[in-house]
């Protein structure tokens, strides 16, 4: 509909000759002026409703999206909903299931063993092996137990590992190894599929104090994962312990050790204890027991404790 202009030529009656030259002429001049004026509402309308749309975001991105008439959250510093709570980091998770997301510590990447040590500091004798790092066979120099170079507490730590096939031996004697987080906490590795043994010293055992909720190992010489989430002991001023140290995690993406207590370091044949340890930090420990176990794709996520005070 062409709304009403006061200014538009009045429309002469039909005539012949001069008239009718000028009654097309007048046709053509008002037919344009009519698509003139209607492109121009056109785009005066496309641009209204572009800025309202950037306005809208603008406003929205804006506005405050909690409440500070909420009550308050124990701690008296945030109203729950408290839209001036810190936002979380971000953290890029990885492409790919089980690898490193984007704030991860690369302990191990299958090229080099240039985070870790002997037992005595220096360059271990493990087996770089087809993107593995593999336990050295008996009474090799520089062999035992490999640890990294750094320390850490609180951690998120992925590993995998592989324990020998064909295998060989049976209870303790077939696949053992383990993962001694700051290395004193024991969890369990060992070839535990069809493989009995004394229940807290199979695969993802808090060895020595507490089995594992489920077996749930694969078959020999297929690639296994431990997701680790690792809470340190804590000790008070006098050195004694306040909290012990706590492990959850998953064997293979099962739940196998949720929020479990470390009775204290571990041990074979020992009641556990923080009688003669203060520690909070120490290194990753891999255990060398003998068997060619390999490990893989091993990545470390320190957890900062204040980070949960926001």
């Amino acid at each position: 509909m062409v709304p009403k202009r006061d200014f538009l030529p009045r429309v002469l009656s039909p005539g012949s000759g001069f008239y009718e030259s000028k009654q097309r002429f007048c046709s053509h001049l008002l037919q344009a002026t009519t698509i003139n004026y209607l492109n121009s509402m056109k785009n005066r309308l496309y641009f209204v409703l572009a800025l309202g749309a950037a306005l809208s975001s603008i406003s929205v991105g804006a506005a405050d999206v909690g409440y500070t008439d909420t009550p308050m959250l124990p701690g008296g510093k945030w109203h729950v909903h408290d839209p001036n709570r810190p936002q979380p980091r971000v953290v890029k998770p990885a492409d790919e299931i089980g690898k490193p997301p984007s704030d991860a510590i690369v302990l191990f990447d299958g090229k080099d063993l240039s985070k870790w040590q002997d037992g005595k500091g220096e360059q271990s004798a493990w087996v770089l092996q087809d993107g593995a790092m593999v336990v050295p066979k008996k009474d090799t120099p520089h062999g035992g137990d490999i640890m990294t170079k750094d320390q850490f507490g609180d951690c998120q730590l992925h590993i995998e590992f592989a324990t020998p096939n064909p295998p060989h031996g049976d209870s303790q004697g077939r696949g053992n190894s383990g993962v001694f987080l700051m290395g004193l906490y024991e969890f369990q590795v060992l070839d535990s599929f069809d493989n009995r043994t004394y229940a807290d010293g199979g695969a993802a055992s808090l060895y020595g104090q507490h089995p594992p909720l489920v077996n749930a190992s694969r078959k020999p010489g297929e690639w296994q994962t431990y997701d680790i989430i690792f809470t340190a002991p804590r000790f008070n001023g006098d050195g004694k312990m306040v909290t012990p140290a706590y492990v959850t995690a998953l064997h293979n993406g099962v739940l196998v050790q949720n929020h479990q207590a470390y009775l204290g370091p571990s041990g074979h044949k020992m009641l556990a204890n923080y009688n003669h340890t203060k520690a909070e930090k120490g290194p990753i420990r891999l255990q060398d027991h003998g068997n060619p176990t390999r490990y893989r794709n091993i990545w470390i996520r320190p957890i900062d404790a204040n980070e949960d005070k926001f």
